[in-house]
C-alpha cells in the first residue's frame, strides 16, 4: 500500500520520521512508531522521489511517499497441532495453553511450538515485524498451562505490548505449594536476575538486576504441607512465581529446577506424578485495544492439577 503526504507549513522543519508518524496516528492507520522506523530505513520512503534517513529534515510542500511493503512469508512451517481456544478475533486469540508445550521456536525446541501451531490454525494473519506470523506479547513456561494471547498484526501486537508495560491488565495464576506460606498473603518485592552458579535459573537474592513483584494470597490450606494459593503478576519476569516461592521457602510442587522434595508422602507421590510444576495461569483480563470491549480470559486447572486438589482434600 502505498501513501502520499504534502508537507503543511507548520510541519516545515520536521523530521521525517516525526512526520510519518504523526501523519499515520492522525490517519489512524494501522501501522506503529517501529514500523515507520524500520521502513524509512530500508528504503521505502522518499521525499521528492528520493530515498531519505529518518532525520531528514522536511521543507513545506514537499511530498513525502511512503510505501509500506506487504510482509514476507515466515520460514517457519505451520504444524496441525491441538489448540484449546478461549476466544479468537480478527486482531487477537487466546489459547489453553496444554502443559508441555513451548510457546516459542528456540534451540532445542525448533517445531511442535504454540507459534507453529498458530500459524496452522490462523489463517487471517496480517504480519507481525514484516513476517507472516503470530505475536507473542507473553509467554509460559513449557509446563505452565492456562490463559497465552497471541496477535495478528503488528498495531494490536505494539498496543497489547503496552498494557503488559503498563500494567493495565490482570494476570491471576493459582498454584500449589509446599510447605504452605504462614500468612495468608503476602507481596515479594525483590531485584531479579540470573542464579549466580547455574545460569539456566534465576534467582530472586541478586544484589543487581531487574524489578520483580508478585502478589500472592492464600485460597486454600492443607494443614502447614501444603496450599493453593493465587498470584498476581506486578512483573512478568521469566520463572517469577516460581522463583519467588521458591526462594522464599515455599516451592510449587512438582517444579524440578526449583523445588525440592516435600517431608509428607502423599506430597512427594503427587509432585512425582505430575512431573511437572503445579501452576497454572487462570484469568487474563484487558481491555481489547482494537474495540475497546472489556475482555476476561479465564480457564480451569488441567486434570492432573484438579486431580492434585482432590486427593489433598480427600487426605484431610
Amino acid at each position: 500500500m502505498i501513501h502520499r503526504f504534502v508537507v503543511p507549513p507548520e510541519q516545515a522543519g520536521a523530521r521525517v520520521d516525526q512526520f510519518l508518524v504523526a501523519q499515520v496516528a492522525a490517519r489512524a492507520l494501522p501501522i506503529t512508531r517501529s514500523q515507520v522506523k524500520r521502513h524509512i530505513d530500508e528504503g521505502h520512503v522518499t521525499v521528492l522521489g528520493v530515498v531519505v534517513k529518518p532525520a531528514r529534515k522536511l521543507r513545506a510542500g514537499e511530498k513525502v511517499r511512503f510505501e509500506e511493503p506487504p510482509p514476507v512469508a515466515t520460514t517457519l512451517v505451520p504444524e496441525d497441532l491441538p489448540l484449546a481456544v478461549l476466544y479468537e478475533d480478527a486482531y487477537l486469540i487466546a489459547i489453553d495453553k496444554a502443559a508441555g508445550m513451548v510457546v516459542h521456536p528456540s534451540a532445542g525446541h525448533a517445531t511442535g511450538t504454540l507459534v507453529h501451531a498458530l500459524l496452522h490454525h490462523c489463517g487471517d494473519l496480517a504480519g507481525i515485524g514484516g513476517e507472516l506470523r503470530p505475536g507473542i506479547v507473553h509467554r509460559l513456561d513449557r509446563d505452565t498451562t492456562g490463559v497465552l494471547v497471541a496477535t495478528k498484526d503488528d498495531t494490536t501486537h505494539e498496543a497489547i505490548a503496552a498494557l503488559f508495560r503498563k500494567k493495565d491488565l490482570v494476570r491471576l495464576y493459582v498454584a500449589l505449594v509446599a510447605p504452605a506460606p504462614r500468612a495468608d498473603e503476602g507481596v515479594f518485592r525483590t531485584m531479579y536476575g540470573r542464579h549466580a552458579t547455574d545460569r539456566k535459573r534465576f534467582s530472586s537474592t541478586v544484589a543487581t538486576g531487574k524489578r520483580a513483584v508478585t502478589h500472592y494470597r492464600v485460597l486454600e490450606r492443607f494443614g502447614v504441607d501444603a496450599a493453593l494459593i493465587e498470584c498476581r503478576l506486578e512483573t512478568g519476569r521469566t520463572h517469577q512465581i516460581r522463583v519467588h516461592m521458591a526462594d522464599h521457602g515455599h516451592p510449587v510442587l512438582g517444579d524440578q529446577m526449583y523445588g525440592r522434595p516435600p517431608r509428607a508422602r502423599l506430597l512427594r507421590e503427587l509432585g512425582a506424578q505430575l512431573g511437572r510444576q503445579a501452576l497454572h495461569a487462570r484469568r487474563l483480563a484487558f481491555v481489547h485495544p482494537r474495540t475497546g470491549a472489556p475482555m476476561q480470559f479465564e480457564s480451569p486447572v488441567p486434570a492432573d492439577f484438579a486431580a492434585a486438589l482432590a486427593a489433598l482434600r480427600t487426605a484431610l
